[in-house]
């Protein structure tokens, strides 16, 4: 079981597995392999070395409890993995044992890694985020001509579509989903640059099994190595905390619109989900709640990795070994927040009749702004808009809706005619271009 329990609200399965010590251990026992394999087909080390170092890096077998505990004395996990991997060789064939871990260094074997889990990460990602926009774009579809309150300062205001809140979400996670691409398309690329990141031990063979370890590992091989050089993972990372911040956004205004009081939308809901330890009434949103968690959690990871890119010379002290739980933390978080939104999206339940009751609740008060548009051209802006304001504050005292009290006064009725009172709070009239930004919402990064 790779899912720690203090770990339970931050992370999903898959990606708990995916940084369980056998897969991180078995992905820096995979760089070890993979750079036998590729030295030997350069003719660096003999091909019975390279099968007999592939053969002993498996997890199988190795004491991940050891292995932390060495690393705690030795500062990086790759001298205590080198030295057991070693010596599983040498059970083997003494002669092979000699070749493990040729010509690279501690930070070659770390960095590799973390690479290699990211790749891994990414798939499940994008899974999700594929989820989570066909569920929006059902959801858009569905509800294109759903009318509800706008909300602005969380006060009411003029009608808009759900189709158009969802399609807002939508594009706003497909160009964060763009920024991840980019970023991950940068960042999986090896580290292999030996000692101080020229490769001086490997002599002239130095960018043909660079070139080849590159191919075992099936990431990109870069122009140099990048040791202290901590941009491209900055990049990606900063790209998750702006994929997980959108996804907040959009766990934050489903959260609203379940309050008892709004009652608009619904999470999906199950038998152990959602309730209460006291409250038998509750249905909380609980997908939310994890993804604004998430939200607020990654931009001070984020911060902690910007903070140590400034990296002393060849190889960092302190900067560098700060990394692993960070970058852990960020795409277990970014992937919590995303897998709870997609399910929330997939499963949501929409209630168009309480849309409509909580507009009709304004009595007309959020279609002020519509009727001093119709009263401007004659009567002056400034005074249809001290008109409507007085308007609005009678309806308010008296129970009566916005365009009954506008019927009650001349300086309004000179200017509306009876058929503009009678239409004044139809929503669907007062949409504007709502249908035609909900279109082009959807078509973003198609």
């Amino acid at each position: 079981m790779s899912w720690r329990l203090i770990d339970s609200l931050a992370t999903t399965e898959a990606l708990a597995e995916v940084f369980s010590d056998s897969s991180v251990l078995q992905a820096m026992l995979d760089f070890e392999s993979a750079l036998a394999r590729a030295e030997a087909r350069v003719g660096v080390i003999p091909a019975s070395a390279a099968a007999d170092i592939t053969s002993a890096a498996q997890a199988v077998g190795f004491d991940a409890s050891e292995l932390a505990r060495q690393s705690l004395r030795a500062g990086t996990p790759a001298i205590p993995l080198v030295s057991m991997l070693t010596e599983r060789v040498r059970a083997a064939d003494a002669h092979s044992a000699g070749f493990v871990h040729w010509g690279a260094t501690s930070q070659d074997v770390v960095d590799t890694a973390i690479v290699l889990l990211l790749k891994r990460s990414q798939t499940i990602l994008a899974a999700d985020h594929q989820r989570l926009d066909l569920a929006l774009r059902r959801l858009s579809d569905a509800h294109s001509r759903t009318v509800m309150l706008g909300r602005t300062l969380l006060q009411p205001a003029p009608p808009v579509t759900f189709g158009l809140k969802a399609a807002g979400w939508r594009a706003a996670v497909a160009r964060g989903w763009l920024r991840m691409e980019e970023a991950f398309a940068d960042a999986l690329i090896l580290q292999f640059g030996g000692a101080s990141g020229t490769l001086a031990a490997l002599g002239a063979h130095g960018l043909a099994v660079s070139a080849a370890l590159a191919g075992e590992l099936a990431i990109a091989n870069p122009s140099a190595p990048w040791h202290a050089h901590r941009d491209r993972l900055a990049a990606l990372l900063s790209a998750c905390g702006i994929y997980t911040g959108t996804l907040g956004k959009m766990a934050l205004d489903i959260a609203l619109l379940m309050q008892e009081e709004v009652g608009e939308a619904a999470e999906p809901g199950s038998a152990g989900r959602g309730g209460s330890s006291t409250m038998p009434h509750k249905r909380n949103p609980v997908a939310c709640t994890i993804a604004l968690a998430a939200a607020g959690r990654v931009p001070g990871l984020v911060s902690s990795f910007l903070s140590g890119m400034a990296q002393e010379h060849e190889r960092a002290a302190g900067a560098w070994q700060a990394e692993w739980p960070v970058v852990a933390g960020i795409v277990q978080s970014t992937g919590v927040a995303l897998a709870s939104m997609a399910e929330t999206a997939e499963g949501l339940t929409v209630y168009p009749e309480r849309m409509q009751e909580n507009l009709d609740a304004t009595r007309g008060a959020v279609f002020a702004e519509r009727a001093m548009i119709l009263l401007a051209p004659s009567l002056g802006r400034d005074v249809a808009h001290k008109l409507v304001e007085e308007a609005v504050r009678i309806s308010r005292t008296s129970g009566r809706t916005l365009a009954e009290v506008l019927a009650q006064m001349p300086e309004a009725t000179r200017v509306l005619t009876p058929a503009q009172l009678g239409r004044l709070e139809v929503a669907g009239d007062y949409l504007g271009s709502a249908e035609m930004f909900r279109v082009r919402l959807l078509m973003e990064d198609t």
